[in-house]
């Protein structure tokens, strides 16, 4: 069990140490990018990627060499990533439980109101600034420039995508009422459309709150395998400090031997019985 425990930590954090690289190539290479969309995933993966080639560093040190502060250093981080990764599921599944479509009459798509998502993301995507990068996507990845040749019976028959619904066009109800502000938002030009309506705002959320939804799953299986692995880290641990000591199988805890009260007693019957015979 001591050799599997370190093998496996080695192997593991020596596979991890590795992918780690590409991680971090990929965060530099967009930011060399300059897509805006591309631009905004450029922090995470290189936080993610800098924070796996520490662990793996520590992990693969430690289990290997048997250096006991490597891998104590190794138990502290990887304790902290699970507390991380549960803390973010349970608040992703806690802001992502509002939200979803809203059925159109005699329409295969569903239209999104803001109102319906979490007051976290509403104020999130309500932000000057995000909403600048976030809009600057959307017109940069030309998502409605598939619907300009659409005809009106597309418009009845065919699916449009979250942002597609809310960004690409005006809301259905403005076809009956104009009460809804963003009726009066919308214009016609291409690099306008409906990308300032709560409607768009709102796409964007249903998509966050889809993806956020697999990520939260994910993240449960994430984190099954790593308190698994956490388990053995905490094996090879033990060993590493073994192995460092004079007692490979453990702390000799016995200091002296003290006879019983009664060895003396019998020691001295012993003695003259002998004398005697």
């Amino acid at each position: 069990m001591q050799r599997f425990s370190n093998s496996v930590i080695g192997f593991l954090n020596f596979f991890t140490l590795l992918a780690s690289i590409p991680i971090i190539g990929a965060g530099l290479w967009i930011s060399r990018s300059t897509t805006t969309c591309e631009n905004f995933f450029q922090t995470p993966l290189l936080i993610i990627g800098f924070i796996v080639l520490m662990i793996s560093l520590f992990g693969f040190i430690g289990a290997c060499f048997h250096v006991a502060w490597a891998l104590w250093v190794y138990l502290v981080i990887m304790l902290l990533v699970i507390a991380a990764i549960l803390g973010l599921t349970i608040f992703g599944f806690a802001v992502t439980s509002q939200g979803g479509g809203v059925e159109v009459p005699s329409r295969v798509y569903m239209e999104y109101h803001l109102e319906n998502y979490s007051i976290w993301l509403r104020n999130k995507i309500k932000h000057p600034q995000y909403w600048s990068t976030m809009k600057s996507c959307i017109m940069g990845s030309n998502t409605c420039s598939k619907l300009a040749s659409w005809t009106s019976l597309d418009v009845m028959e065919k699916d449009m995508s979250p942002i597609q619904s809310g960004c690409c066009k005006p809301p259905t109800s403005c076809n009956t009422n104009m009460e809804d502000n963003d009726c009066y938002r919308w214009n016609n030009a291409a690099n306008i459309l409906c990308y300032n309506c709560d409607s768009c705002k709102a796409g964007v959320l249903e998509n966050i709150r889809r993806d956020w939804h697999k990520i939260s799953v994910l993240s449960v299986v994430v984190l099954v395998f790593l308190i698994g692995i956490y388990s053995i880290g905490c094996c090879a641990f033990r060993n590493a400090r073994r192995a460092q000591t004079d007692y490979p199988h453990g702390e000799n805890r016995m200091s002296k031997v003290r006879p019983r009260w009664d060895y003396h007693c019998w020691r001295w019957f012993h003695e003259k019985k002998e004398q005697l015979f």
